[in-house]
């Protein structure tokens, strides 16, 4: 089976232009190119079944971009071997109107700002902005604020809800958004808590709420202050006991109270764990109850190992209690999900109760540093 002369004919002329990415319509029939005298489009006049004809079309352009008629399956087996892409390898692959060669190019270590630009034109979607602004390349460049406002202005119509915290995530790195998207997203979490993820997960020292600070922490800050360079246990505490800690513990609080999606409470537990890495009694914590947690910092409080934390604890014996509740937060996991989720699939308010036995753990140590 081959193209017809018509179609051969332009397609040639095309690919013998200085192409920048091919996007295929399927749907429509239609080739569109990025050149460097901008758009060139040409429709299709197939002499056989529609998906037959657009893979001739496709070994077409990779012979052309690859020189394998394979396309990008056969490419990506030739990246692997070599361990990693360069720039032109990654041109290449725009060439092909393959969406999962896009894709490739998106996730790329190696993708330039350039490349970035031609990617985002032959797949558009939210997709394709979420795996390019993962790479602090492009956030930081030129394209990075354009795909942030494509995602934020994407929202409303997203579906999944782990989608939603990675993309408010992704759109609160530095330098992205302004004030007032930021005030807008936070506005919208009242009735999505994977906002409220996505915020904890990306800037959770930093939440565009006021609270007052506890009423523990002036006292505390005349006694703690001058340990909180060298004691992290101190250091963190004095932090929760902040305006800014109390508005970090309100708001796990109410992502969690509305939690609805298991992915989402992965995230969620996520980032509890790393809000709290730099005081967490285990360096790789795989805790599967909270009773096993109360069960390691007992073990930490009884002991003598722990050099910083005995000497605050036998300083200042009125801050045990708080100090027991920090650290029970700091060995929250992704593990403490497994029993459960190993068990269900459930989701809402029926995932929400079978999460009890970890959430009201975590809610009594939030009150407990109020």
């Amino acid at each position: 089976m081959e193209l017809s002369s018509e179609d051969s004919l332009r397609l040639n002329v095309l690919i013998h232009q200085d192409l920048q990415a091919v996007r295929i319509d399927e749907s429509k029939m239609v080739v569109y190119a990025l050149t460097h005298r901008g758009e060139a489009r040409v429709p299709l006049n197939p002499t056989c079944r529609d998906d037959k004809y657009l893979r001739i079309v496709r070994e077409m352009l990779s012979t052309h971009a690859l020189g394998s008629p394979g396309g990008y399956p056969v490419f990506l087996r030739r990246w692997t071997r070599m361990g990693q892409m360069r720039e032109e390898s990654l041109q290449g692959l725009l060439l092909l109107g393959e969406p999962e060669a896009v894709v490739a190019v998106a996730n790329s270590p190696e993708l330039s700002e350039e490349v970035a630009r031609r990617a985002w034109w032959a797949m558009p979607g939210a997709d394709i902005a979420r795996r390019m602004l993962k790479n602090p390349r492009i956030t930081n460049s030129g394209i990075g604020k354009e795909l942030a406002a494509y995602l934020v202005e994407f929202l409303p119509f997203e579906s999944e809800a782990y989608d939603i915290a990675e993309s408010v995530r992704l759109v609160l790195q530095p330098g992205l958004i302004d004030e007032a998207t930021v005030r807008s997203l936070w506005s919208r979490a009242d009735r999505k808590s994977a906002f409220y993820v996505g915020f904890l997960l990306a800037n959770p020292g930093e939440l565009p709420e006021q609270k007052p600070a506890s009423s523990r922490y002036e006292v505390s800050k005349s006694r703690l202050q001058g340990l909180c360079d060298d004691n992290p246990y101190a250091r963190m505490l004095m932090q929760l006991l902040s305006a800014e800690g109390q508005v970090y513990l309100s708001t796990i609080g109410k992502a969690m109270d509305k939690l609805g999606d298991q992915h989402v409470a992965v995230l969620f537990l996520k980032a509890i764990q790393n809000y709290f890495r730099d005081v967490c009694i285990d360096p790789n914590p795989k805790y599967r109850s909270f009773n096993e947690i109360v069960a390691a910092v007992d073990q930490v409080f009884g002991g003598s190992g722990n050099v910083r934390l005995k000497a605050l604890l036998d300083d200042f014996p009125e801050y045990r209690d708080s100090l027991h509740a920090m650290l029970s937060l700091a060995c929250v996991c992704e593990s403490l999900l497994d029993p459960i989720f190993s068990q269900t699939d459930a989701v809402g308010s029926v995932m929400r109760k079978r999460l009890q036995s970890v959430t009201q753990p975590i809610a009594e140590n939030i009150q407990r540093l109020v």
